[in-house]
């Protein structure tokens, strides 16, 4: 878990407002309030998706005659990023600026970090007042995956499950796609998986994919790869071996992936705009592309 931020956590203590509502940290006791409160939105998140991301963020509620009405969560990653996400306000409280208390409050100490985030329709101007600009879009698909041809690969080249010792190896694969370090994230995420997929050129490991539970089934994510038809190859490898269950995908919007995974039984349902604050990601030269998120909140 990252260190706890002292400034975020005296500034949320003190967040009192004229209209009754007070912010405070989240605590893992506001978890169950906090899943019914994304239920009451039709978000997907499970009890133990919401614990998952619990563990690795520093978190906001805000309470309005003691019952939670809003929630937010930034998780830190290294010394120089940031995501956030889970900022959810409940429709009987929406229109009183609790999202903009939140958002600021989460963006203090943050003016030296990258901070990446998926918004909505709805969310797009308040972070954009904030200072986020548009850098991509994000297509969610999802339904019940389909059996799927494997993607042939050239010579050389191969899917193999997931090694032992590999963590390392992933860990630098995800931060040169992301643009930000994640070990603590990706370590969880490969403990929890039903399948993680290694994509490997002659004993190298080029790119990776994990297949895991969350929300109304299964997600694949992320899924990281140096062209489209690796990629490809991770995802049938993965949707096929999930066929005839709920399957979800977040993709880049420029991974050109998007009417593939339509074949494959993957519709998409909603069209996130990822924004940034701060510096532009950075990429190494050579480096693997993102072609899956892991979630709309994590990234």
């Amino acid at each position: 878990m990252p260190p706890k931020s002292a400034a975020f956590l005296s500034q949320a203590a003190s967040a009192v407002a004229d209209d009754g509502v007070v912010l405070r940290t989240m605590t893992a006791d506001d978890l169950p309030e906090a899943q019914a409160l994304s239920a009451e939105m039709r978000w997907p998140h499970r009890p133990v998706d919401w614990e998952q991301v619990f563990t690795h963020s520093e978190g906001l509620v805000a309470e309005r005659d003691g019952k939670i009405v809003a929630t937010a969560q930034r998780w830190l990653w290294g010394e120089h990023h940031a995501t956030i996400g889970l900022v959810i306000v409940s429709p009987a409280c929406q229109g009183r600026r609790i999202g903009h208390r939140l958002m600021c409050t989460l963006l203090e100490g943050l003016d030296d970090r990258t901070v990446l985030l998926q918004a909505t329709a709805e969310g797009r101007g308040l972070y954009e007042r904030l200072g986020f600009v548009r850098t991509g879009e994000i297509r969610q698909h999802q339904g019940v995956a389909q059996p799927t041809p494997l993607i042939a690969l050239p010579a050389g080249w191969r899917l193999r499950p997931a090694g032992l010792n590999e963590a390392q190896a992933l860990h630098q694969l995800d931060e040169g796609a992301r643009g930000m370090p994640r070990t603590a994230l990706i370590d969880e995420l490969i403990a929890q998986a039903d399948a993680c997929v290694v994509l490997d050129h002659e004993g190298t490991q080029k790119g990776f994919a994990i297949l895991r539970r969350f929300g109304r089934g299964h997600a694949i994510g992320p899924v990281v790869a140096p062209d489209a038809v690796s990629a490809k190859a991770l995802i049938a490898h993965l949707a096929g071996m999930n066929a005839g269950r709920f399957t979800r995908i977040d993709i880049d919007f420029e991974s050109g992936l998007a009417e593939w995974l339509e074949s494959i039984g993957l519709l998409r349902v909603d069209a996130p705009t990822t924004m940034v604050r701060g510096a532009p990601l950075q990429h190494p030269a050579g480096a693997p592309q993102l072609y899956a998120i892991v979630t709309q909140a994590l990234c």
